[in-house]
This record gives C-alpha cells, sequence and structure tokens, in this order.
C-alpha cells in the first residue's frame, strides 16, 4: 500500500502537509477513539507507519527510490496499481474514506490460528435403573464438527497442473474499491498462476464439515444418576486446531420398586399382619435374582433388615453395597362380621396398651 496514499498527500507533500494529514486521520482512527475496532487500530499501524517514513528525509528518500515492497513472508501484502475511473462512484457505489481502507486492511487483522483448542461437546445419556446397576457399553448420537476426509482438512484438492482458477493464471487478486486499484498475491497458486489444487466441493474450502453420530460410551457397572464421562476427542474441531472431548451425563431411569442411597438399594417389603407376629419366610425380588427372607415373630412394621453384599457396585471401589428392605405392615381387610369377630377376639387377647409410652414421655422430668 502507497504510503502517500495512506496519507492522501501527493508525492511531493510538505512535512507540514504530512503532519496536517497525519493529524486529521489519527483523529478519527485512533485505537482510543475506535476501542475494540480491529479494522481501525490496523489502519492506524499503517498510517503511523507512513507518518514516521515520510517525516524522515533519509527513509524518505529511500522509499520513493525503491518503492513499497513486500518481503518474501510477506506474500499476501497488498499493493496499490494506480486508478480506475472507468467504473462510476455516485451515489449509492461511492465509498467513504473509512469503507476503503476497511477491506484493504480487514484480512490483516484475521491472521491464521495454528493448533486452536477443540470444542467440548455435551450429551445426556439416559439409562434404565438395572443398565446403570449391571454397566455396559452404550451409543449416544452427537452431532461433530469434524476434518473433511475428502481433503483431509485442507480445504482444496490436488488436480492435475493447469492456469490458477481463482486469479486466471495471473497470479495476482485484483479488486477495486472506488477508483482505487489493489491487489495481491494470489493464495490459491501462491503466486505462480498455476493450479494444481482446487477448492474442496465437500467442505467448502473450510476443511471441516458437520456430521451426525454415534459414540460409544463405556459405562461402569454402578454409576450413579447425574455422573459425567468423558470420552476423549469426541468433540469437535475448528479449522487448523485439534480435536475437543465429548462430556456424556448419565441419567438414570427411576425404578417402580428399587431407591438407590449412595451404594445401598432400598426397597418397602408388605408383610401381612400374620406373617409379623408369627413370624415367616418370604420370596423377595432383589436386582440381581430373588431370594427368601427370613421375617422374625414381633416384627415391627418401618423395621429394616439388612442383606449385605446385595447392592449396587461402587465405581470407585469395585465393592458392592447392601440391599436394604424396609417392613410395611397390610391390614387385612374386613368385608364381612366373621372377619370382624375375629379382629375383637385378637383385641381382647392382647389387650396391652400400645401408646402408653407416649403419655409417659409427655411428663415433666
Amino acid at each position: 500500500m502507497d504510503f502517500y496514499v495512506i496519507l492522501g498527500v501527493d508525492q511531493a507533500a510538505s512535512q507540514s502537509d504530512l503532519r496536517r494529514a497525519y493529524r486529521r486521520l489519527a483523529r478519527k482512527y485512533h485505537p482510543d477513539i475506535n476501542p475494540g475496532d480491529r479494522e481501525a487500530a490496523a489502519f492506524f499501524r499503517k498510517l503511523t507507519e507512513a507518518y514516521e517514513t515520510l517525516m524522515d528525509p533519509d527513509r524518505r528518500q529511500c522509499y520513493d527510490d525503491r518503492g513499497w515492497v513486500g518481503t518474501a513472508q510477506d506474500g499476501g501484502a497488498i499493493e496499490f496499481e494506480g486508478f480506475d475511473f472507468s467504473v462510476s462512484t455516485t451515489g449509492e457505489a461511492a465509498s467513504t474514506f473509512g469503507d476503503m481502507f476497511a477491506d484493504v486492511f480487514a484480512d490483516s487483522t484475521r491472521a491464521p490460528v495454528k493448533n486452536r483448542p477443540g470444542v467440548d461437546l455435551h450429551a445426556t445419556l439416559r439409562l434404565r435403573f438395572s443398565h446403570a446397576l449391571n454397566g455396559g457399553r452404550y451409543g449416544v448420537t452427537v452431532t461433530r464438527v469434524v476434518r473433511c476426509e475428502v481433503c483431509e482438512g485442507t480445504g482444496s484438492r490436488r488436480v492435475a497442473d493447469g492456469p490458477c482458477t481463482s486469479c486466471a493464471g495471473s497470479g495476482q487478486d485484483r479488486w477495486t474499491r472506488g477508483h482505487m486499484v489493489f491487489s495481491r498475491q494470489c493464495e490459491q497458486c501462491g503466486g505462480t498462476g498455476r493450479g494444481r489444487q482446487r477448492p474442496c466441493g465437500v467442505c467448502r474450502t473450510e476443511g471441516v464439515v458437520a456430521r451426525s453420530e454415534s459414540v460409544d460410551v463405556d459405562v461402569p457397572a454402578g454409576i450413579a444418576d447425574g455422573t459425567r464421562l468423558r470420552i476423549a476427542k469426541k468433540g469437535s474441531v475448528e479449522p487448523g486446531g485439534t480435536l475437543g472431548d465429548l462430556y456424556v451425563t448419565v441419567a438414570v431411569e427411576p425404578h417402580p420398586l428399587f431407591t438407590r442411597e449412595g451404594d445401598n438399594i432400598h426397597m418397602v417389603l408388605p408383610v401381612a399382619v400374620h406373617e409379623a407376629a408369627l413370624g415367616s419366610r418370604v420370596e423377595i425380588p432383589t436386582i440381581s435374582e430373588p431370594i427368601r427372607m427370613r421375617i422374625p415373630p414381633g416384627t415391627q412394621s418401618g423395621q429394616r433388615f439388612r442383606l449385605r453384599g446385595r447392592g449396587a457396585t461402587s465405581p470407585r471401589t469395585g465393592e458392592p453395597g447392601d440391599f436394604v428392605v424396609e417392613v410395611r405392615l397390610m391390614l387385612p381387610r374386613v368385608l364381612d362380621e366373621r372377619s370382624k369377630e375375629l379382629i375383637r377376639e385378637l383385641a381382647e387377647i392382647g389387650a396391652e396398651d400400645i401408646r402408653a409410652d407416649l403419655w409417659r414421655k409427655t411428663e415433666p422430668e
């Protein structure tokens, strides 16, 4: 970009002219006046470089002799080629001074970022109560952004040697802003004018594509509701970056009979009055297989029995918890007079005041 064009002066401008031009543009494009505006900041850097070069007589003479030339590392540098007055710049087609430089310096603020971190994804895996206790491998469907397999993430595909389709073999990309014509080295062919690659039609030169897929999740036995599992490198990727991770939150559906407290499994067992009074052996379901459990004589409602080692397996230690059975007494249905007579006889036999302790506990000490 020509330093005289940046300052908006001709090549014969005096130092006073340069100073006035710089002050006028600096008041408009200074970063303090345009906080967060990267385009204004980029232009202000170029403006300062142009001003400092042209204000120094020796540097100005050197610049006038050889002009502004990009280095080998500056292959994408923008050059000013002159003016084109064959196009209309009136009305809506007219460009402001700021518009003119916005296109020129916009790309300079977007340097490619390599090895940028990937994007982590989050998903929910819903499991039945028994599946969570037993563990296993389950699939969860996610939509990921991954490298394009067709172009291997480059955004282009190799083709037979021929003229570059982007610059038509010229090696330069040219465009106009107002009456001003700019150019820079063609990114597609590197300025050679020959193209051995063409844009990938699958990823549209992005190098990445979005796709839905099922990811296998290894669920450990005894996993609890709300546990989050990390599957490495199953997240999304950004162009030039690495893969993120997938975080799966396990949601365990409630069971109609069993509840879980830590690694212990609880259930409520209905017991008839005569079974609790006289004792009995009843068959109960567990999380693995049915078992027969002894109900001692005189068992009360709410009493709990603990079966060691028949609970959920701890994912941390691998040791099983306990199976806790809570007794709930179920009164018989009184359907006829005979049933009522039997209940009355039972009441007469067991005439003990079962609420005596309640009154004793209310007496002051």
